[in-house]
């Protein structure tokens, strides 16, 4: 069943038979391609997914069918945090890096992100993020909360401490000041 306003919607799972959504299914190797498209704002908005086991690769385009600026954005250890770069045209400050960042945050898993929506429409950047996410939640690929990179709680980090120093002692304040 469509959404209203969405144009059309197409799934292909390759070389993975399964229906299930779940991460499991690419294990073996399996690559999920989604392609839909939205209309945000009276503008055509399309998408393509592609789901690796470890890795989502999107194209957002708006108008045309051009690649537009490309971004990676990954997980990083050990204080849980992403770090994105551009890998053509844009800058790290642009829109598309932010939403890179935000969908790391959200799955934990590397994204490969290609933009091509115009700089002078946030409304449709916002409004095509939230398409995203919720076809990546449809998808199975958004973590709970719970699970998330920044699900670090101050009970962690008091305990790692005192595990390596024998007392949270001075440093019991610096910890609280990241909460």
């Amino acid at each position: 069943m469509l959404h209203e306003g969405q144009i059309s919607k197409e799934e292909q799972p390759l070389a993975s038979p399964s229906s299930s959504n779940s991460n499991d299914n690419l294990d073996g190797g399996g690559v999920r391609v989604t392609c839909f498209s939205e209309a945000i704002n009276d503008v055509p908005i399309h998408f393509q997914i592609i789901c690796l086991s470890k890795q989502i690769y999107i194209w957002i385009g708006c108008n045309s069918a051009k690649f537009g600026n490309l971004y990676a954005a990954a997980p990083t250890r050990p204080n849980n945090t992403v770090s994105v770069t551009s890998l053509l045209g844009g800058s790290s400050d642009n829109t598309g890096s932010s939403m890179a960042r935000r969908l790391v945050l959200k799955t934990g898993l590397n994204i490969i992100l290609a933009s091509n929506i115009p700089k002078n429409s946030p409304m449709i950047e916002v409004a095509a993020e939230k398409v995203l996410v919720q076809k990546l939640v449809t998808l199975g690929y958004i973590r709970p909360k719970s699970e998330g990179l920044n699900a670090r709680t101050l009970e962690d980090d008091i305990s790692e401490h005192t595990a390596y120093q024998g007392t949270p002692g001075f440093y019991f304040t610096s910890i609280l000041l990241r909460y």
